[in-house]
């Protein structure tokens, strides 16, 4: 069993064992197993008819993986129910979103080639162009810019003056994103940069255009964030924007094995209670991440919101 691998109580379990597993609550990296969720009576439980039933599982079944919803564990937040993407609901979200047909094209040929998962969600997109026009947006930059997927939905929004400074420094994904541009009829209002991010950015400050962006949007190498976004605030105007992708790194960045000496898993198996011990898992990406995301919420220059979008965007304003 690898270290990413928890046992499952199905597993545990004799066969007349309830089939939920047990209710995890992380608070403070301590990762804690609630006894409710074992309480099992056979005599007064219908759980096998979770319509029926009327006993303590009812509200707990809403915290297992098939829940469309999740509270919070602290009770200060009022059990406020907040809504979880499951699949079926992620469609729904989908299905809701107006992409051009542009979009959509370029979706299709990414979808085949190697990493096309760091293109943007088409919600994310949406999301985008929608703050770049909130925002009247005229001069944007985006660091990386893969095929173009994010870039384009900006474009395609952006003014006829406006302008969109894209970073990229693969050129086969570069020329994808170009090819779009062009068919799009938005190419005279990006300027391509093929290259290292951070000697573009740098260049456009050594030009004098500190000050002069709206909008910005980084998607690049991780590790990089904290310098792409010193150079950007220096780039971006008061009130001006700064979009961060992948802020919740798939969820590792909550995940209490990344960073830590050892893990111990609880759970409950009849009325014993076993342990088992899990190494450190050294992500130093996920590490970068967390501690990027920490110190924007200490940054008194920008006011910031963590969206869960896509893989989590935090949208930053230049105060």
């Amino acid at each position: 069993m690898s270290p990413h691998e928890f046992p499952v109580a199905s597993q545990l379990r004799p066969a007349s064992f309830h089939p939920f597993s047990s209710t995890w609550v992380i608070t403070n990296g301590a990762l804690n197993v609630s006894p409710l969720r074992w309480s099992y009576n056979a005599s007064s439980c219908y759980c096998f008819r979770l319509r029926e039933c009327r006993c303590k599982w009812k509200r707990l079944v809403r915290s297992c993986s098939t829940s469309e919803f999740v509270v919070a564990s602290d009770e200060n937040y009022g059990n406020k129910q907040v809504v979880s993407l499951t699949p079926r609901l992620y469609e729904y979200v989908l299905k809701n979103v107006r992409e051009p047909e542009i979009l959509r094209q370029l979706r299709g040929e990414t979808a085949s080639m190697r990493g096309s998962q760091m293109q943007v969600s088409p919600d994310q997109a949406q999301l985008l162009a929608m703050l770049v026009q909130i925002l009247g947006a005229e001069r944007c930059i985006e660091v990386g810019v893969y095929t173009g997927y994010s870039s384009l939905a900006i474009a395609l929004v952006l003014p006829e003056s406006g302008r969109l400074v894209a970073c990229e420094r693969d050129a086969k994904s570069l020329d994808v994103a170009k090819k779009y541009y062009q068919l799009a009829g938005v190419s005279h209002k990006v300027d391509a940069k093929l290259g290292l991010a951070m000697d573009c950015l740098e260049s456009l400050i050594l030009n004098g255009e500190a000050g002069s962006y709206d909008f910005a949007f980084i998607d690049a190498e991780k590790k990089m964030n904290e310098k792409y976004f010193e150079l950007l605030l220096q780039l971006v105007r008061v009130g001006g924007l700064i979009v961060i992708d992948n802020v919740l790194w798939h969820g590792k960045v909550a995940d209490p094995l990344v960073n830590k000496f050892f893990c111990v898993f609880l759970y409950f198996q009849l009325n014993e209670l076993d342990l088992m011990y899990y190494p450190q898992v050294y992500d130093p990406k996920t590490i970068s991440i967390r501690n990027f995301n920490q110190k924007l919420m200490e940054d008194k220059r920008v006011s910031i919101s963590m969206v869960p979008i896509g893989d989590g965007m935090t949208i930053c304003r230049k105060r």
